[in-house]
């Protein structure tokens, strides 16, 4: 059985400046998304470095506010209503990625406004730059130690020497699935002209599922438990809806270019 090497979380230590691994991690996915869109990009008339740039920092608040928002509304908010400044609180950690994934949705309304878009073209071109950004998130989990798996004797484990215990590495599941697999699938499909929805709605569906899955092996936060059946997540309660709407929108769009 593997054991968890514990990586310091500060990367690099200044003395008057701190910086941490999970903020490197977030970098690296936007930097991922900036690099991704602009070869993209070069395959299309309908983009230029502008519009990547704005589109890029568009998400990337979306991204940070709508994250940090989602995991107070979705998974905290007693205290959020009891301490409305607790939002700010950002040193406790908290982000969640429905709530990011909503973000990313109004911001690129308003992107689109401004460039006189279409919302799913935009969301076509975007869906394929987003996996990578996941999984270095979820690399960022995992160096923080935080978000594992239940508690196993399975080989698949990973031995935690502060916790005594060896657990499921769901952080590194989700980096895999919900970021380079998913990656995969989408960069691939997105390759050839597919018709207009297909692409996001492949997102919704193959986000939801890898989520829905992993959240078997995950523990639950602690402030809300299990849902339902000693088994629903607010992670599955909330990817339930996207694999939904996803199936509706492939089916349909394919449906009409049939």
């Amino acid at each position: 059985m593997i054991t968890y090497p514990a990586v310091d979380p500060i990367a690099l230590d200044l003395g008057f400046v701190q910086v941490y691994w999970y903020g490197l991690m977030y970098l690296l996915a936007f930097l991922a998304a900036y690099f991704l869109a602009n070869y993209r990009a070069k395959k299309s008339s309908d983009w230029n470095s502008q519009q990547i740039e704005d589109m890029i920092f568009y998400g990337a608040i979306g991204v940070v506010v709508g994250g940090r928002l989602g995991y107070m509304l979705f998974y905290n908010l007693p205290t959020f209503i009891s301490d409305p400044l607790s939002i700010f609180a950002i040193q406790g950690g908290g982000m969640s990625f429905h709530g990011g994934f909503l973000g990313v949705l109004l911001a690129m309304v308003l992107f689109n406004r401004k460039y006189n878009k279409s919302f799913f073209v935009t969301m076509d071109f975007v869906a394929p730059l987003v996996p990578l950004g996941l999984g270095f998130g979820r690399l960022g989990n995992f160096i923080n130690g935080e978000l594992w798996g239940k508690i196993t004797d399975s080989s698949l484990g990973m031995y935690i020497h502060a916790q005594g215990v060896s657990r499921y590495p769901s952080q590194l599941y989700e980096a895999l699935l919900e970021g380079l697999v998913l990656f995969i699938i989408l960069w691939v499909f997105s390759s050839k002209p597919r018709p207009l929805i297909s692409v996001s709605a492949l997102f919704l569906i193959f986000y939801g599922i890898f989520r829905f899955i992993i959240e078997f092996v995950r523990v639950p936060d602690v402030q809300l438990g299990y849902l339902a059946f000693d088994w629903l997540t607010m992670g599955q309660l909330l990817s339930l809806p996207m694999i939904i709407l996803g199936i509706y929108l492939f089916y349909k769009t394919n449906k009409q270019q049939a």
